[in-house]
């Protein structure tokens, strides 16, 4: 004030007067902060305190953010050991069935056909835990080569030979020598358990038919039945994990695994499986092995440009 106004004449009283209410307001200042940290510290998870700065609330806000990510990748942690627990029942559950018809076959004279048949099974549910173990590690284990549609299907049918004729399922084969890129063990692996499906639920003397077919974006493996059919109203959520559905409560014979296994495998690959379906009439699901572009990949990049609100 002594500097700027050259009227205001010089007195070492003023001067002191001045620097002691400029004082008093700090200390009163500093008084005032002080109590405000305190409190905040003592209401430091109080979601409702006033934050003292705009670092703070800047701070505040991505701490809640971390809180909801950590939450949120907990929570699907927990789904995951969930799923993977009551995979691991239904699986033992399933699995005792043929055992213990081995050990009843032990006890009679055996049968070949149906010792084989049971051993089959077994071997059906122990490939399944493990493709179902090796889902999270797949980018490990996998390799992408020509693949031949004819041949694929005729080996699983050949697998599923004996099922064929101890059911009288006839089958029919329209296959053409149709090339894709894929993985021959996964692709293996998610054929026969569509076809597996289909087995399971075609009533004796019924029919199953393999077609592949060539459209202008995509090339198709069909799969086709007249077996018991799937609910319409089942039929959004059958490739969903753990899905059973009307069929897997009636019939008691599903773990609610292999389709969520095949339609995972398959989009890993870049493939996809639909399905249509009318109960009492049929019930057909299609691999798509698009020729230009990768459905799966597309789906996925649109999920992530989407804004999160």
């Amino acid at each position: 004030m002594f500097a700027t106004d050259p009227q205001i004449s010089w007195h070492w009283r003023t001067f002191f007067y001045a620097l002691t209410l400029a004082l008093l307001c700090l200390v009163g200042f500093l008084l005032h902060r002080y109590m405000r940290n305190v409190q905040a510290v003592h209401r430091i998870h109080d979601e409702d305190i006033e934050p003292l700065s705009l670092e703070a609330e800047a701070y505040h806000d991505a701490i809640e953010q971390l809180e909801i990510q950590q939450i949120r990748a907990l929570n699907e942690v927990q789904a995951k050991q969930k799923d993977y627990y009551d995979f691991i029942v239904s699986w033992f559950h399933e699995i005792k069935t043929p055992i213990a018809i081995l050990r009843l076959m032990q006890q009679t004279e055996v049968d070949p056909k149906s010792l084989e048949e049971e051993v089959t099974r077994i071997e059906h549910y122990v490939d399944q835990a493990l493709y179902y173990a090796k889902l999270d590690s797949f980018n490990q284990d996998y390799e992408i080569v020509n693949c031949s549609l004819e041949l694929l299907a005729k080996e699983v049918v050949k697998s599923h030979s004996k099922t064929f004729i101890s059911k009288k399922i006839s089958i029919q084969l329209d296959v053409q020598s149709t090339i894709v890129q894929s993985d021959s063990k996964w692709l293996l692996f998610i054929v026969n358990q569509l076809l597996t499906n289909s087995l399971k639920y075609t009533n004796d003397h019924g029919r199953i038919a393999i077609a592949t077919r060539i459209t202008q974006h995509e090339k198709l493996l069909i799969i086709r039945d007249n077996g018991i059919g799937i609910d319409s109203k089942d039929l959004p959520r059958i490739f969903n994990r753990g899905f059973t559905g009307s069929n897997g409560r009636t019939f008691m014979k599903s773990t609610g695994m292999g389709l969520y296994l095949a339609q995972e495998l398959s989009k890993k690959l870049g493939h996809y499986i639909s399905c249509k379906s009318i109960v009492g009439s049929f019930t057909e699901f299609t691999i798509h092995f698009p020729k230009n572009h990768d459905p799966y990949l597309s789906m996925l990049q649109a999920e992530t440009a989407m804004p999160s609100f």
